[in-house]
Formats: C-alpha cells, structure tokens, sequence
C-alpha cells in the first residue's frame, strides 16, 4: 500500500518531483524521460507508467526554462517511435510462439489468424488513435506484431502517431502550462487529463460487457 500511495503521489505531483529531479540532475532529465515514455510504449509490463500527464508537465516545465522544448519535444518523439517498433517486433517473434497450441483457450492459432485479419483491415487506424489512449497504446504495438501487421503500413502510422501524441501534450503543456489557473490547480489538471485519456476505454469496455450480456 506504501509504494502505491508513493506512486500516486509522483503521478499527481509530477511537476514537484521533475522539478526536483532537474535540479538535482540537471540534463539528464532528458535521458529520464526518454527512458519513461520509451519504457511506457515498448513494454507491455509497464501500461502503468504516466504518459500524456507526465508530456504536458515537462511541456509546462520547458516553458519555464527548465528545458528546451525543441530538444524535448524531438527525443520523445523519439523515444516513442522506438518504443512503439521494440513492442511490434516484441509480439512478432514471440506471437506465433505464445500462440501456438490449436486446443489452448485463449492463446490458440484460431485467434492469431482472427487478429491478423483485423489489423489487415483496421491497423492502421488502431496504431493511430491508441496513442491518446494508456494501456492500450502500450498493448497494440504488441498486438500488431503478433497479428503480422505489414510492417511498412504499420511503421507509417507508428511515426505519425509519435509526432501527433508527442507533440499535441509537450506543446500543449508548453502553451498552456503556465497560465496562473492551470499552475494554480495543476494537480487537478493532471487528474482531469489522466480521467479524460482513460474515459474511452472504459465506455468502450462498458459497451462490450453489455453487449455480451445482452447477447447471452
């Protein structure tokens, strides 16, 4: 219970601890962060970590001179991008292997082929949107590598998912960090953020139990 209320505090109170953190460290802030968002997409063990919070408080940050928002902005994207092909070629290599008893359950050859067929059909657009989704945009590069996604199709969504999540949360952060009411009552900010991001999901999960309720 201590190491999950620690772990709330830091998420609430990201712009204490990075602030903290720079001042103690100073550019290293950069690797950090690039190791967090890199981390947050490319291993499906860490949906946990703070993406889209954690992007507009270091974009609040950078307006304030802690660090340079082109340099930041450029590293995440980075840092995204890489992440988002390690998962896809994570679930490539160990997708036919995980998937590979034809009477298992869950894990059988049946559902890797059904997965196939839909990213054929919907992957790109899947790669695109999951990126302002948490959890999800750290499952559906792996999903993708599984399924055998083209990599060339998939690769093209992965880097214009990278700019436009990066840069839609570090310059928003960057532009509207610093207003008095937003610096005044960022916590809440950071929670309204975390709800919004992860509201789609639960309507999405919501709107499935139902309907198989429904259907049963």
């Amino acid at each position: 219970m201590e190491l999950l209320a620690a772990f709330i505090d830091i998420v609430l109170h990201l712009d204490q601890h990075l602030t903290v953190f720079i001042q103690q460290y100073g550019n290293w802030v950069y690797l950090f962060l690039f190791l967090i968002i890199f981390c947050e997409t490319g291993l499906v063990v860490t949906p946990f970590l703070p993406g889209d919070s954690l992007l507009f408080v270091a974009g609040a940050l950078a307006a304030g001179g802690a660090m340079q928002v082109e340099v930041l902005a450029a590293l995440l994207i980075l840092a995204a991008f890489c992440g988002d092909n390690t998962n896809y070629w994570i679930g490539r290599y160990f997708g036919p292997r995980v998937f590979k008893d034809e009477n298992a359950r869950f894990l059988n050859r049946a559902y890797l082929e059904k997965t196939h067929q839909f990213y054929d059909r919907h992957g790109g657009k899947a790669v695109l949107f999951a990126r302002f989704l948490p959890i999800f945009r750290t499952f559906v590069p792996f999903v993708a590598g599984v399924g055998k996604m083209r990599y060339p199709r998939y690769v093209t969504y992965s880097a214009v998912g990278s700019v436009c999540w990066i840069s839609f949360f570090v310059f928003g952060g960057y532009y509207f960090g610093n207003l008095p009411v937003v610096k005044k009552y960022l916590t809440f900010f950071i929670l309204g953020i975390i709800v919004i991001s992860v509201l789609p999901g639960i309507v999405h999960f919501a709107r499935s139990h139902l309907d198989k309720r429904r259907s049963n």
